[in-house]
């Protein structure tokens, strides 16, 4: 496999020729940018990642709070209670 990676040259004779020491290091440099780019990616995708399980566990919350208050509104409503709007200004005002 390393042979194929480092171009797999062969001699007039059919032998493969090794790599020589500037092949090496310009792959090692290559799979080291390769690293690079795929660390910063992954720690984006990460960030990503956290920030939309913050806005996940917001809206179950905020969805938990609507319908807390529906189920109390609607009990309200069966029971015959008059239930004002939240904008409605109390009488004395």
């Amino acid at each position: 496999m390393a042979g194929s990676i480092l171009g797999g040259r062969r001699e007039a004779n059919g032998k493969r020729m090794s790599a020589t020491l500037d092949d090496v290091l310009a792959l090692v440099a290559e799979l080291q940018g390769q690293l690079a780019f795929q660390e910063d990616a992954l720690g984006k995708l990460d960030d990503a990642l956290s920030a939309q399980q913050q806005e996940i566990l917001l809206l179950r919350r905020q969805l938990e709070l609507l319908s807390k208050r529906h189920r109390e509104v609607a009990a309200r409503l069966d029971a015959g209670d008059d239930v004002p709007p939240d904008d409605e200004r109390p009488p004395h005002y």
